[in-house]
């Protein structure tokens, strides 16, 4: 069995490329942290979008728990075949850098970069063996620019762009791409607190940007038809930054 794990996918961009996922058939594995009913409305969506699914409840940031779930569920469930990994979990913590508590620093450093680590060396194997694997990490804007009171953020976000390319050097001959997608200002649960009014008149095309327009590009990149492109950023940002 095709299958596709999306770590962060009860909510926004997560939901939104689970759900894009499942209409083009795959099982999808929705990993979520804490929160149970966002999660099962996600697999509820999948359902709706005519395929099937499960939840994997573990914390990105701890690599025990990684190991535990993930790992566990790999081994028994030798049938099915994760062939799509997007690594899309994240936090933010924002301050600026003279006051930022050592806790902000690694908490969004464990979650946002720690866990590419731990979570994609493990789907990695099963990819080697069959030689054929989409790895698709969610980076940010923040990533390519860097922010104003996101030192972490921006860190953790650019360290995964890094590893993006230097693993698709790595794999590239066994038949797996690896690429990141870098969303701006997208219409989410975490950009809900920001003033949209004042910042959409920065960007070119006056707006916030939709979960669904990132899904389908995440989409794309994960096809087989996307085969030769590999250790690529794509932005999806409305022009506000290339």
């Amino acid at each position: 069995m095709k299958c596709a794990l999306v770590t962060g996918g009860s909510r926004g961009i997560g939901r939104a490329i689970c759900i894009k996922l499942a209409a083009l058939g795959y099982y999808v594995l929705v990993n979520y942290k804490s929160n149970q009913e966002e999660a099962d409305n996600t697999l509820s969506q999948i359902k709706q979008a005519g395929s099937s699914g499960e939840l994997l409840q573990f914390d990105v940031a701890d690599k025990i728990q990684i190991q535990e779930v993930l790992g566990g569920w790999i081994s028994a469930h030798e049938e099915k075949h994760i062939e799509i990994l997007i690594n899309n979990a994240g936090i933010r913590d924002d301050s600026l850098m003279a006051w930022m508590a050592e806790e902000q620093w690694d908490n969004v450093l464990k979650t946002n970069l720690d866990s590419f680590f731990y979570v994609t060396r493990l789907v990695l194997s099963s990819m080697l063996e069959r030689k054929y694997g989409r790895i698709i990490n969610v980076v940010s804007l923040s990533g390519l620019k860097g922010l104003a009171g996101q030192t972490n953020y921006s860190a953790a976000k650019a360290g995964v762009i890094g590893a993006t390319k230097a693993l698709a050097q790595e794999v590239g001959r066994q038949g797996i791409t690896v690429n990141a997608l870098a969303p701006g200002f997208i219409k989410t649960d975490m950009t809900a607190e920001l003033d949209e009014k004042e910042l959409k008149a920065m960007i070119p095309v006056k707006r916030f940007g939709l979960p669904e327009e990132v899904a389908h590009a995440a989409a794309f990149l994960a096809s087989p038809e996307a085969a030769y492109i590999t250790g690529q950023v794509l932005s999806i940002n409305g022009g506000l930054y290339s």
